[in-house]
């Protein structure tokens, strides 16, 4: 088995154990939040990052948290985080005050009982990989980062869809294209 192979597969078996009534929950939170702030460090901040470009270009109102422009989150906010380990302590951080201000608070992790799990309203699990050849061919949370990438692409179409917003409205807000 090649690496590419085994990672196909891991994070085809992860993106399907993810509970469908909890992204359709993500789905309705992101349609009706005001303002939609995401974080994630490291290559899930990068995850995190690139769900942040494709909802911009939906035209929704989102910060990636950290950035010098991020404004205050508020309790008609929605806020995403996204951690392999559920214990990244910056984003376990970012959930308890963003639950104190009163946002909703959504995870995406690989772990079910977490800091950031126990400080989450909704929590989309994508299971990591258990076998013993996880190291060999997709070594630290490389499953997680392709699999969380991969999930996030896969529920665009639906908020586009709910949103009534075609590829080509989303291209005039693609930034190469100004």
């Amino acid at each position: 088995m090649s690496s590419l192979e085994y990672i196909i597969d891991a994070v085809r078996t992860s993106v399907s154990a993810v509970d469908q009534i909890a992204v359709e929950k993500l789905i309705d939170h992101i349609i009706s939040s005001r303002v939609i702030f995401v974080y994630g460090s490291g290559r899930s901040g990068l995850s995190g990052q690139s769900f942040c470009v494709r909802l911009v270009q939906m035209g929704l109102d989102v910060h990636f948290v950290g950035e010098m422009t991020t404004p205050i989150i508020t309790k008609d906010d929605l806020t995403i985080l996204i951690s392999n380990t559920g214990n990244t302590m910056s984003a376990v951080q970012t959930a308890n005050i963003a639950r104190r201000i009163g946002s909703k608070v959504i995870s995406v992790t690989a772990h079910p009982d977490t800091k950031l799990t126990a400080a989450s309203d909704i929590v989309i699990l994508l299971p990591p990989a258990k076998d013993k050849d996880k190291s060999k061919y997709a070594p630290l949370g490389t499953i997680f980062e392709e699999a969380s990438n991969l999930f996030f692409d896969s529920i665009v179409p639906k908020i586009m869809e709910r949103l009534n917003i075609t590829e080509s409205d989303m291209r005039k807000r693609h930034a190469i294209w100004v």
